[in-house]
Parts: C-alpha cells; structure tokens; sequence
C-alpha cells in the first residue's frame, strides 16, 4: 500500500504541472498587473461560458451582472470586485488583454475561468493596492456576452461604457481608475476617447493604437483594409482622441517597452503625442518587460501605478508640501 500511494500521488503531482503548463501562457497577460499564477481547471457547472448571446433571464439584476442597452444591442456584462466597493471614493476597474487564444478552448480549461476564482483575483488585487478592486470582463470573454472576435470594434466599447455607467450608479463610485493591458489598455483609452468622465486616472500598459498601421506592421492586415482580427469595422482610440472630456486633475499613463513586438512602441507614442497636442496631462514611460516577445511588463507596474494613482486621487498634495 505505500508504494501504491507514493505512486498515485507522483501521478497526481505530474498532471497538475501539466494543467498548469497549459494555462501559463493564456493567463501571461492578466497576471502583469497582478493577478496570481495558473488556478486549478474547474468543474462544467463552475466556469463561466464565452462568446454568448445576451439572454435577459441569465442576467440577474445583482452583483457581479449588469444588464446594459448599448446602441448595438443588449449586453451582459460580467464583473468580480472585491469588498469594499460600495460608496468607494476611488475603485479600480481593471480590463484583461486579447484572450483569443483560449477562447475556443473547453470553457474547463481556461485559467481563473470562475467566479470565485474571478473574485479572488480581485480581492487580492485590492489587498496588493490597497483600494477596492473591480475587474470587468470584456464581451465574450468570462461569462460577458457578446463575441470576442469583434474585439475592438464599437460594440465592444459601447458595451463596456454603458457597462461602466451601471456600475457606477449601482455602487455609487465616486471616481475610478482605469487600468489596461494590451488589448484591455485599448479598451480603456476607447472609452476615454467615448467622454467618460469621473475617472482619477488611466493606466494603460502596452496598448494597442493606430490599429490598421499595426497590422501592416505586423504583417496581419488584408490588403492593407483590416486590423488584426480581420476586422474593418474597428474602433481606434488615434483616431477619435478628439472625443476625451477635459479635467485637469486627471492622469493618463502609458507604459509600454520599446521592443514591444505586438503593440509597437512608436504607436503608443503616436497616441501619447496626439492626446498632448489636444491639451490632455500625458505621461509617456518605458518598463522592462518579458522576452521574446517584450510585450507583457514585470514587476507588476500596472497594479503599482495604478494604485499610486487611487492613493493621490484619495489624498492628494498639499500645494507646497513637496
């Protein structure tokens, strides 16, 4: 019998850093800004179910579900936060990357695929930044509806501002802060370029602009018409800079790597450049990020500035005091 068991529990040992092996890379991104490693593979009645049609009778009016009439259509859009929340004077709300390659996967196999483990992540991320934490699910991906192949096309982003607007009505947010990673920072500049207001600050790390000379560059584009996914319905923040509201008071950070070879650098700056011009308070920074590909940043510098941006917007400098 002991022999038996050293057996079955070297066999046990094996198939988890199998499991974890297979989802290391589809959560890279989501992790930079400081979300945990690999979660275990949930069971089918736990995981949350992508690429969905919005069904009004899936989408409860509680926590963790809004149900928003976008000009396209209806959408439910999932959230996890931690606690806290309710009435906060500053809450993050953070969008993941592209999860195109484990979205057509087993919804079983795909990391942190479950509420509660969506919601750990949260609360941790409130505990590493010390202000409450909301991640929200991008359309298709994490039980939102809606298709994540029209990533970055308007009705993924009429969905998340209308998303946004509930939930800040819901849980009566004073002033967020918005942190983004490659296509999540994308996101969140759309929904800057879209008039959104109330917002402290806008962390978006790595970030995808200038979204049809990124294919050419990339070599993905179709006869020099579509951006990455094939699209050429796409919505590029360059291009409707025009649209984000005026406030002084508001930081927008990008943080990218020069070597990025997904997101081009120069593009980033392209973007950065056109928000100075329009009179918007821009900062512009280089981190250390992964190789090969330079694309996904370490040591966790979203979280960091993201929560250095909630702790100023909360207790701000007294003129002088520097």
């Amino acid at each position: 019998m002991p022999a038996l068991w050293r057996h079955r529990r070297l066999a046990f040992v094996l198939l988890a850093l199998m499991q974890a092996a297979c989802a290391q890379r589809a959560g890279a991104d989501l992790r930079a800004p400081g979300t945990p490693a690999a979660r275990p593979v949930a069971a089918e009645d736990e995981v949350l179910h992508w690429n969905q049609s919005a069904v009004r009778a899936n989408c409860p009016d509680r926590r963790g579900y809004l149900w928003v009439q976008p000009v396209e259509g209806p959408a439910c859009i999932r959230y996890f936060a931690s606690d806290e929340i309710d009435g906060a004077r500053v809450a993050i709300v953070q969008f993941s990357g592209d999860r195109d390659s484990v979205m057509d996967q087993p919804p079983t196999r795909i990391s942190g695929n479950t509420e509660a483990l969506r919601m750990l992540d949260s609360q941790r991320s409130r505990d590493r930044a010390g202000v409450p934490w909301i991640f929200m699910a991008r359309p298709g991906t994490y039980g939102s509806s809606g298709d994540h192949r029209r990533r970055r096309e308007p009705v993924e982003f009429h969905a998340l501002d209308a998303a946004l607007d509930a939930l800040m009505q819901r849980h009566q947010l004073q002033r967020i802060v918005i942190l983004g990673h490659s296509g999540g920072a994308t996101a969140g500049a759309a929904l800057l370029t879209m008039g959104r207001t109330r917002v402290a600050c806008a962390v978006l790390t790595s970030g995808a602009y200038g979204l049809l000379e990124r294919a050419r560059m990339l070599g993905m584009s179709k006869g020099g018409r579509t951006d990455t996914t094939g699209s050429t319905q796409f919505y590029d923040p360059l291009d409707h800079v025009s649209g984000i509201a005026r406030d002084p008071s508001r930081r927008i950070v990008l943080i990218g790597n020069r070597d990025d070879k997904n997101t081009p650098f120069v593009l980033q700056q392209r973007f950065g450049d056109a928000v100075a011009k329009a009179g918007h308070r821009i900062e512009l920074k280089t981190h250390a990020a992964e190789p090969p590909t330079y694309h996904d940043l370490t040591d966790r510098i979203g979280l960091q500035t993201a929560s250095l941006c909630a702790r100023e917007a909360l207790f701000p400098p007294i003129p002088g005091s520097e």
